[in-house]
């Protein structure tokens, strides 16, 4: 199927979907982290990918049970999960993936990039990515950092893509399985290089995907129109 949606900043009427695609990407941690109080942090910026699916077909949330987790702790994610984010908002658009990052100073710290698994390897978290770039470079950032597991080579690849190296290690960093985190950092994101390598890839990513320009700029949310009674 293909997918109409666009890059803006988050806004409070996604917390729910948001919430959803957290529980889904990250199911070993726990708790989700507050959305509602980082969008009120000054620190803290999120994006979504934003738009529309056909009636009826809205993926469905599945979480597997974790080893070392307990029967009643499983039960009581899923109901969790039963209990946010599975109804859409009353602009009725519909979140594919969300990314975020706290910024301090001149660096941007990537907390979390997540796309719905159903709609995953179709670009999305590539496009989420060279967004955030792009706002913590609009925001006076100087360089990008994140973690990555070591384990997980595909996003590594896509991180060294967009020209971040490694510059460290963090030891037993995944409280899950205690596994490793590598330290991997882009700088001079405001420099001509970094911008111009930027732009290629955007380029070559709206040519495999089909996307249109305007697609790559972060718009802000529309706002949720109240409804007559609620005033």
């Amino acid at each position: 199927m293909d997918l109409t949606y666009h890059i803006r900043l988050m806004a409070k009427e996604d917390v729910r979907q948001v919430i959803d695609i957290d529980r889904e990407a990250f199911p070993s941690q726990w708790p989700v982290p507050d959305y509602k109080h980082e969008l009120e942090n000054r620190l803290a910026h999120y994006i979504v990918a934003s738009g529309e699916v056909e009636k009826g077909d809205e993926p469905q949330t599945k979480v597997e049970p974790q080893d070392g987790l307990s029967a009643f702790a499983f039960r009581l994610k899923q109901a969790f999960n039963r209990n946010h984010g599975k109804e859409l908002p009353a602009n009725g658009t519909y979140i594919f993936g969300f990314a975020g990052f706290w910024i301090m100073a001149d660096e941007a710290h990537i907390t979390s990039i997540a796309v719905r698994e159903k709609y995953r390897r179709r670009g999305i978290g590539e496009l989420l990515l060279g967004s955030l770039i792009d706002l913590a470079a609009e925001l006076k950032a100087s360089m990008v950092t994140l973690e990555v597991r070591v384990s997980n080579y595909g996003a590594q690849q896509l991180y060294s893509k967009y020209g971040f190296v490694q510059v460290g290690i963090r030891r037993g960093y995944y409280t899950d399985n205690g596994e490793d985190a590598l330290l991997m950092t882009l700088e001079g994101i405001t420099s001509p290089s970094v911008r111009a390598n930027l732009k290629q890839l955007k380029q070559m990513h709206a040519q495999k995907w089909g996307l249109e320009p305007a697609v790559y700029q972060i718009q802000k949310p529309s706002p949720v129109q109240p409804r007559a009674d609620s005033f």
